[in-house]
C-alpha cells in the first residue's frame, strides 16, 4: 500500500529541522579533534581518524540500512534507528580509551542515516513540480546541521569538554524520538521481496542507469573535496599564524550556512529541464574558493569568503545531482539514494583521509594542489557524461 498524503510546507519545515539535528551527529567530532588528542595523549593527525571513521560508518548504514525503507514502514525504521543513534553517542561519551571511541565513533555514523529515509519519503509525497524545491528546502536543513554543528561542538566543547557534546547530542535525538512519532506521516512501500532480492536489485540499477552511475561519481568526488577541507581547516586553524582554539575554529561553520541558502534555489533551478548546468556552476564555485584558500595567507576575510563559495558550490552539486536520481525509478527511490549516498560518503571518508595526508606531507599549499586536482578530474568527468548523453 502506498501512502497519498500530501505534504505541506509546515511538513517540510519539520523534515528540515530534524533532518539537520540528526545529520550533525556525524560532524559534531570535527572541532573536537585537538581537544580529543589531548584526552588520549594523541597526535592531531591521529586523533582525526575518528573524522573519517565516522563517515564509514555513515557509508556502511546507507549501504545496509537504508534500502529497507523500501520494504518496510518508514516511520517505524526511522524511530529505530534513530534510538540507537543515542546509544553510539552515549558510548562515545563515556568512554575513555580511543578505541572505544573509534568504534562509538563508526556506530554514530552508521546510525545517522535518518536523513537519507526523510528524504525519499518527501520525493515520494512530493509531486513533479515541487519534489526539487521540496528536496532544496530539506537539504538547506541538512546542510545548517551540518554547518552549526561545527559551531556548537567547538563551543560547547571549548567550555565544557568534548564529552558534553555527545551527551547533548544524545539528549537532541531523545527529543526527535518524540516529535517524530507525533508528526511524521506513516509510509508502506510496495517492495514485497527479501532483503537478498532488494539488496541484488540496487547492482542491476548501477549497470542499467547511466544517471545514476555520473551522478554517484560526480559525488564521490565532490564529497571528497568538502570533507577534506573541514578536517584539514581544523589543523590549519590551530596552528601558526592564527594558532586558533576549539571554540574559534568551531566558530568558522557559521561562514558556511550563507551555502544553505542557495539549496532550495537549487532545488527549484533542477526542477527544470537541463539541471546538468548546475553542476558545472558548482564546479567553478569550487575552484574559486580553492584559491581564496590558497592565497589566504593571514587574511582571514579571504578564508570566510572562500568557504561560503564551496558550501554554495557542494549545495549546487548535490542537490542537483539528489534530484535527478529521484526522478529515475519512483518505486525504488530508498535504494537508487542508497547507492548514490554511499557512494557520496565513501567519497568524504575518502576525502578526509587524503586531506590530513596532504597536510602532513605538504601543508594548506600541498592540500590545495590536491583539491584542485580533484575538481579537474572532476570536470572531465562531467564533460565525458555529457557527450555520451547528446
Amino acid at each position: 500500500m502506498q501512502i497519498t498524503q500530501k505534504l505541506s510546507r509546515a511538513d517540510i519545515l519539520l523534515m528540515a529541522f530534524c533532518t539537520g539535528l540528526i545529520v550533525a551527529n556525524i560532524y559534531y567530532c570535527q572541532p573536537l579533534v585537538i581537544l580529543i588528542a589531548k584526552d588520549f595523549n594523541l597526535t592531531e593527525t591521529d586523533a582525526g581518524r575518528i573524522t573519517y571513521l565516522t563517515q564509514i560508518g555513515y557509508a556502511l548504514g546507507l549501504f545496509l540500512l537504508v534500502p529497507l525503507g523500501d520494504m518496510f514502514e518508514r516511520k517505524k525504521q526511522i524511530l529505530v534507528i534513530t534510538g540507537l543513534a543515542i546509544f553510539a553517542l552515549l558510548v562515545a561519551a563515556v568512554s575513555h580509551t580511543f578505541f572505544v571511541l573509534e568504534v562509538a565513533s563508526i556506530l554514530i555514523g552508521t546510525c545517522s542515516i535518518v536523513p537519507q529515509l526523510i528524504l525519499p519519503l518527501a520525493a515520494n509525497l512530493s509531486t513533479d513540480e515541487n519534489r526539487g524545491a521540496n528536496i532544496g528546502m530539506i537539504m538547506s536543513g541538512l546542510l545548517v546541521g551540518i554547518l552549526a554543528s561545527r559551531a556548537v561542538s567547538g563551543s560547547i566543547g571549548f567550555w565544557l569538554g568534548w564529552r558534553a557534546v555527545y551527551y547533548i547530542a544524545a539528549g537532541i535525538c531523545g527529543l526527535l524520538i518524540l516529535l517524530m512519532a507525533k508528526r511524521f506521516p506513516q509510509s508502506y512501500p510496495a517492495f514485497k521481496g527479501s532483503y537478498k532480492e532488494l539488496m541484488r536489485s540496487m547492482f542491476s540499477y548501477i549497470k542499467t542507469q547511466p544517471a545514476l552511475r555520473e551522478t554517484s561519481i560526480i559525488n564521490f568526488l565532490a564529497f571528497a573535496i568538502i570533507s577534506a577541507f573541514w578536517t584539514t581547516m581544523v589543523l590549519f586553524l590551530a596552528n601558526p599564524p592564527f594558532n586558533f582554539q576549539t571554540l574559534q575554529i568551531g566558530l568558522f561553520g557559521i561562514a558556511g550556512a550563507a551555502g544553505a541558502l542557495a539549496a532550495p534555489l537549487v532545488g527549484k533551478l533542477s526542477d527544470g529541464n537541463n539541471p546538468r548546468k548546475n553542476l558545472m556552476i558548482g564546479f567553478i564555485l569550487q575552484i574559486v574558493s580553492i584559491a581564496l584558500f590558497y592565497f589566504t595567507g593571514s587574511h582571514l576575510y579571504l578564508f570566510v569568503i572562500g568557504i561560503v563559495l564551496i558550501d554554495i558550490g557542494q549545495q549546487a552539486i548535490h542537490v542537483t545531482n539528489q534530484t535527478r536520481i529521484y526522478t529515475l525509478i519512483p518505486e525504488a527511490r530508498n535504494r537508487l539514494n542508497t547507492i548514490f549516498m554511499s557512494v557520496s560518503f565513501i567519497g568524504a571518508s575518502c576525502g578526509s583521509a587524503l586531506g590530513l595526508w596532504l597536510w602532513d606531507q605538504g601543508g594548506w599549499a600541498l592540500f590545495c594542489y590536491g583539491m584542485t586536482g580533484i575538481i579537474v578530474l572532476n570536470i572531465l568527468i562531467y564533460q565525458f557524461y555529457g557527450r555520451k548523453n547528446k
